[in-house]
């Protein structure tokens, strides 16, 4: 097998097929091609938020990375059919990660699977908000031939009181955003995006999501959430539901805009 560039295993990674007949897996990418990748037949949650800790651990992040989340993942579920006793096997991929089905085939014993993409949350996976977190995360972005399992990474960011269940419990709501934009408007786009990016990042307490709608592919939804002007950014949660309409000049004026910091 010819593995992709940033994708050779490390010696304390082996790769290795699934332990059981049940299991969820779950690999998440960066931009440079680096993985990290769990293999779980209990199936509990967290995972996601495991990853991304262990990316920062291992790469000396400021903070967890969850901007990859979900742009960047790929996702595995076995199972048995009680009729038949059958394994039953469900694989996608988001496009950023699926050019990797090669290794992902032997990190969760595949074979030779063909893996479904899953083109969902296509605008908040655009190329400029995407781009937008290269400034604070450089470390993503260069090729560390990294391929390392999760479950021994996270016992050891525990151990050093990076990431422990605790924190993960009691992690508050995130805040969810959309933001509006005409596809013909790029520079102003990206302008907004840089300065909410920086305001968020500096001010919230947990990670946070953001949907980026363009309202000309997207009519429906700009027309449901009475869209007037772009670009427009709508707090959806946690409430008060707050909009923040026009282009903002900074990164002050923005938090101030949405009672942040």
């Amino acid at each position: 097998m010819k593995w992709p560039k940033c994708c050779g295993a490390v010696s304390n990674s082996p790769i290795v097929g699934p332990v059981a007949s049940s299991f969820k897996g779950i690999a998440l990418f960066t931009p440079g091609g680096d993985c990290v990748y769990c293999l779980d037949e209990h199936k509990r949650a967290h995972w996601h938020l495991d990853l991304c800790a262990a990316l920062q651990g291992h790469l000396g992040l400021t903070e967890p990375p969850y901007f990859l989340l979900p742009c960047f993942t790929a996702t595995v579920d076995r199972w048995v059919n009680p009729t038949t006793q059958t394994p039953v096997t469900a694989a996608e991929a988001y496009p950023r990660a699926l050019r990797f089905q090669p290794l992902l085939n032997a990190l969760f014993g595949l074979g030779d699977l063909q893996w479904q993409p899953n083109y969902s949350d296509a605008e908040a996976c655009s190329v400029a908000l995407i781009e937008s977190y290269r400034p604070s995360f450089p470390q993503l972005w260069d090729c560390h031939d990294l391929v390392m399992r999760v479950d021994q990474a996270t016992a050891d960011l525990r151990q050093t009181s990076l990431l422990t269940a605790t924190v993960l419990d009691d992690l508050p709501q995130p805040h969810c955003f959309k933001l509006f934009v005409s596809g013909t408007e790029t520079a102003a786009t990206e302008k907004m995006l840089r300065v909410l990016h920086r305001a968020l990042e500096s001010t919230l307490p947990s990670a946070y999501t953001l949907q980026v709608i363009d309202v000309t592919t997207h009519p429906n939804e700009a027309e449901a959430a009475n869209i007037s002007a772009t670009p427009t950014l709508i707090q959806v949660s946690p409430g008060p539901v707050r909009r923040v309409v026009g282009n903002v000049a900074s990164q002050k004026q923005m938090m101030q805009l949405l009672g942040v910091g």
